[in-house]
């Protein structure tokens, strides 16, 4: 099997004050073991909603998503999730939060502390076991984050616009250690995001979205060599093509904020 995640015309409403709303209709795509996936789209597309009901924290209103050929009725340790804001306890450490995973699921206190450790280390914090949260930059309270959802090795790693807060140097940083990252621990990852640069420097293929209701418009493989050169010619000519993909699309979602605005 090549695929360990397949979405299979996947549909999802909403009901807010009386009137229902389809935020995704009959998405259908697959996701390839090891494999870094990105999706891009504008605002209110669906994005992050695609995003959750693989997580298992929606569930779809039609359509199944199956991972390793079992459908997903639920969240599972085998999908770990990164969110845009930082999820870290405030009351814990560094190395309490990047362990609380391991000791929910009854691992025992030295052997959830060594694999914190070295996720720790992995992800650049070796030296803040000991801060809290507030202590922390922003890019850092990421960096825990990351280290938490892999600890738990989960197979497959979601990301919810988690860079999408930090400033742009740091935001570049973290990019470039998430990739060493993916490359060493071999995992999935699907990564939702604004940024059309950070999709083609970060993936196997981007997945352009429409406006609401979300739709599939095009799947584009990214055939760049890593690292990439965001000012080589292939890749701006990559971001050109995405970038043109998108234009009708962001268009057409803010025509639809003006007007739910204006009436």
């Amino acid at each position: 099997m090549d695929n360990i995640l397949e979405i299979r015309n996947v549909s999802k409403k909403f009901v807010s004050k009386n009137k229902e709303i389809l935020a995704l209709d009959n998405v259908t795509f697959d996701v390839k073991y090891n494999e870094f996936l990105s999706i891009v789209g504008p605002s209110g597309c669906g994005k992050s909603t695609l995003l959750r009901l693989i997580a298992g924290l929606e569930k779809p209103t039609s359509g199944e998503i199956l991972m390793e050929g079992r459908r997903i009725e639920g969240p599972g340790a085998e999908r770990g999730m990164v969110f845009q804001q930082y999820s870290l306890y405030p009351w814990r450490n560094v190395l309490n939060n990047v362990a609380f995973g391991l000791e929910v699921r009854g691992i025992p206190k030295r052997e959830r502390y060594e694999i914190a450790r070295r996720f720790i280390k992995m992800t650049g914090l070796e030296g803040f076991e000991e801060a809290y949260p507030y202590e922390l930059s922003g890019g850092m309270q990421q960096r825990v984050a990351i280290a938490r959802t892999l600890a738990n090795d989960p197979k497959v790693v979601l990301m919810d616009e988690p860079f999408a807060a930090l400033d742009v140097q740091t935001r570049t940083i973290l990019q470039h250690e998430l990739l060493k990252i993916w490359e060493k621990e071999k995992k999935t990852v699907v990564f939702v995001t604004h940024s059309v640069e950070e999709a083609i420097y970060l993936s196997d293929r981007v997945i352009v979205m429409t406006a609401r209701p979300g739709r599939i418009k095009d799947i584009i493989p990214i055939d760049l060599p890593r690292p990439r050169k965001r000012d080589s010619l292939e890749f701006l000519e990559y971001k050109r093509r995405i970038v043109n993909i998108l234009k009708d699309e962001v268009l057409k979602s803010y025509n639809m904020y003006k007007c739910s605005t204006m009436g």
